[in-house]
């Protein structure tokens, strides 16, 4: 997947400044794909999803969010690596079947779904003398298993409209099809543990670090906004969010281990797609948070201004 949007310095630094970090996390080397590939993967991605004013530290946070791991193995299938294909169906296979079943309801039916997609998975057919693979589109900023389920269900989709083209109305009519109402498929939900502990860590998260995700995981702020909202620099919105990233999926990690998983059961359901969630993030991110993290804010500004006040008025020899 090659952007044709320009790439801009601050971009480039940024991936230059954390490429080493990203490619040692992918596990890149293990599956053939050089430094100098994946440098050029995450260009297109940060090209592909921020405004073209970005910041070098607002491209450097947004890098560090990607799933890399899963953005290389599938980058690599797309390249055609047989080392990373064979990763990719071990890992994949069965949850690309139960996912088949659970969309076409019928074994042999889920089976052949799931078939036919690893061709294009795998990209067998070529456009101007490169693969075609539907895994060169995968962006690393979901799960893979996620985005493959995705495209699974629209390959169902496909499936379905091109078989209802070879019917025609009266057919459908007389069987009573035409208008009925599809069935709802069944998602199973998140792990309630998962649940349980996401919202019990989203809780007890101070008001500005609640503050700081809102605005910008959820509103859509720049990192300059949030930092001119409660009046630091931006590097220092830019640590906060990368740290605050990394101790909420430790502490998730931990609540799910109290509750009885493994640490691999609990890292397994941290790769749920968070659409399958039934916690309202914004609720908990937000309920008491905002007012309450610029209150304090604005006690301080007020705190600091009466010192500044009073330090200007102070001479030598008065008394205090």
């Amino acid at each position: 997947m090659r952007s044709a949007k320009p790439i801009s310095a601050a971009v480039q630094s940024a991936v230059a400044d954390v490429l080493a970090e990203l490619h040692a996390k992918s596990g890149c080397e293990k599956i053939g794909l050089t430094c100098e590939a994946f440098a050029a993967i995450l260009c297109d991605v940060a090209v592909k999803y921020l405004p073209s004013g970005v910041g070098q530290s607002e491209a450097r946070t947004f890098l560090l969010t990607l799933r890399v791991e899963e953005l290389g193995l599938a980058r690599a299938c797309a390249a055609g690596n047989n080392s990373a294909w064979e990763l990719f169906l071990i890992r994949y296979r069965e949850k690309l079947y139960q996912s088949a079943l659970r969309v076409a309801r019928e074994e042999s039916a889920a089976r052949d779904l799931a078939d036919s997609l690893y061709a294009e998975l795998y990209g067998t057919s070529l456009r101007e003398g490169e693969r075609v693979s539907k895994l060169a589109s995968f962006t690393g900023r979901g799960s893979l298993e996620g985005w493959l389920r995705t495209v699974l269900a629209q390959e169902f989709v496909n499936r379905y409209r091109r078989t209802k083209r070879l019917v025609s109305l009266e057919e459908e009519n007389e069987d009573g099809e035409q208008f009925a109402a599809a069935e709802p498929e069944h998602v199973p939900s998140a792990d309630p543990r998962l649940e349980s502990a996401t919202d019990a860590v989203l809780a007890a998260l101070a008001n500005e670090d609640r503050l700081v995700l809102a605005a910008y995981y959820l509103d859509g702020h720049t990192l300059a906004e949030v930092a001119r909202m409660l009046g630091v620099h931006e590097s220092t919105i830019s640590r906060k969010v990368d740290k605050l990233a990394k101790v909420l999926r430790k502490k998730i990690l931990a609540g799910m281990m109290q509750q009885g998983m493994t640490r691999r059961q609990a890292e397994e359901a941290l790769e749920v797609d968070v659409r399958d969630l039934q916690v309202n993030i914004r609720r908990s991110l937000t309920q008491e948070s905002a007012a309450a993290a610029f209150s304090e804010k604005e006690e301080s500004l007020r705190v600091q201004q009466k010192v500044a006040a009073r330090a200007k008025s102070w001479k030598p020899g008065a008394s205090s």
